[in-house]
Formats: structure tokens, C-alpha cells, sequence
């Protein structure tokens, strides 16, 4: 029986790609999968991760790859969610090999929900299982989970040899948001690997601005001081 698993990397940050990968995989290498450790990628290290890349893809049927740009994603038309579903439906749609059953990481509150919503716009019929956390739970996801973050780090460190500390992209991160705060005193816009729609985004924005008004308040004090 062939496997298959869905997942993706980089839904929440600020910087750089969202990427999706599927994957398919014969049910007799699923103790392989799991004697190289193939695990939710969260719980490996990049460096564990990169070297699992190659090892997993070896092991594989078939397998689909997406990335999609912060400009794909300020120009979707519905919410986050819609838009993964859609690029949830195209990578499985474009793999060779069809899976009889597929394990999905919901991204919907109702996990049966986002099952079935990808199941009926699918061009063949395999068992749908959709759950939280199916990357700790499933093998199939966990590995597709590797392949969409390690081609997430890798864009990543791209981004960083052209702009240097960007930090990981996530709107949490001390060294991304002093990157975009910087970025943006000096060149009055945010650079061209942000996702434009975030909120995050229009918050430092009004703080820059909050703060050019206050120091020009004070000039102008000094100045009717003088």
C-alpha cells in the first residue's frame, strides 16, 4: 500500500516562502523512515534535518515540492487557510505515484473538515486521515515535514547572504524585527522578501512614524526655545 503525506513550513513568518511537500512513500519502508529518525522536523536540529533531506527522498515513491513567494501569498484571494488548502490540493494532484491513503496536518480548527474540503477536489480517491499534529504522529508527514523545512532553511540562508541577519523570519523574532525596523529607516519601505499583508509589518511601521513625529516635536520646542 502507498502512503502518502502533506505538510508545510513557513505559514507565520513575516520573511521569505511558505513551502509545502508531499510525499509517497510504500508502506514496507515506514520502519526505514523510522530508523533514521524521521520525526516531526521541529524536534530536529537544521543540521539533522539537511542531512535527512537525501536519505528520505531515497526512500520515496514520489514527491512534490511548492514554494510559494510573500508575493503569492499577499495576492491570495481568500484567507491563509483557503490558500493552503489550494496548494495542499495541487502538490498531491501533480504526484505520479497516487497514494491510497494520505495523512494530512490539518490547519483547520475541524480537522474533518479541511479532510474532506482537499478530498473532493483531489483527481483520484484515497483515504483521507486529517489531524493536528500529524507530523508527530505519522511518519508519511513527518517526512514531508523535513523536506518542506529544509527547503524553507535553505531559502532562508539565501535570503541572509543578500541581506545579511534577517534572523528566521518570524514576526517573534528579536532579529527580524530589528532587520525590518532598520531596513525601513533606511530605505522609507520594507524589502521585497516580505509578505506585504502582515500585520507585523504595519506595526512598526506606525512605531517609526509614532517616533519621526515625536523627535520633530521636540526640534520644533527647541527651535521656539532658541
Amino acid at each position: 500500500m502507498k502512503l502518502g503525506g502533506i505538510d508545510e513550513a513557513g505559514r507565520g513568518p513575516v520573511i521569505g516562502p511558505l513551502v509545502i511537500a508531499a510525499v509517497v512513500v510504500d508502506e514496507k519502508n515506514l520502519s526505514k523512515l523510522e530508523a533514521l529518525g524521521v520525526r516531526d522536523s521541529k524536534k530536529l536540529t537544521p543540521k539533522r534535518r539537511e542531512k535527512l533531506f537525501n536519505e528520505i527522498i531515497a526512500l520515496l515513491d514520489d514527491y512534490v515540492i511548492i514554494e510559494l513567494s510573500p508575493e503569492q501569498i499577499d495576492g491570495r484571494e481568500g484567507t491563509m487557510n483557503e490558500f493552503e488548502v489550494e496548494n495542499f490540493i495541487k502538490a498531491l494532484n501533480s504526484l505520479k505515484v497516487k497514494p491510497d491513503v494520505i495523512y494530512i496536518d490539518a490547519a483547520d480548527v475541524k480537522e474533518e473538515r479541511f479532510g474532506e474540503i482537499i478530498g473532493k477536489r483531489l483527481n483520484f480517491s484515497p483515504k483521507i486521515i486529517a489531524e493536528h499534529k500529524a507530523d508527530a504522529k505519522y511518519l508519511p508527514v513527518s517526512a514531508a515535514s523535513i523536506l518542506a523545512k529544509v527547503m524553507r532553511d535553505r531559502a532562508i540562508e539565501k535570503l541572509k547572504e543578500q541581506y545579511g541577519e534577517i534572523g528566521s523570519g518570524y514576526p517573534s523574532d528579536p532579529r527580524t524585527r530589528k532587520f525590518l525596523e532598520e531596513y525601513y529607516k533606511e530605505h522609507g519601505k520594507f524589502p521585497p522578501i516580505v509578505r506585504k499583508s502582515w500585520k507585523t509589518l504595519r506595526k512598526i511601521e506606525e512605531k517609526l512614524k509614532a517616533q519621526t513625529q515625536k523627535k520633530k516635536g521636540q526640534l520644533n520646542l527647541l527651535d521656539f526655545l532658541k
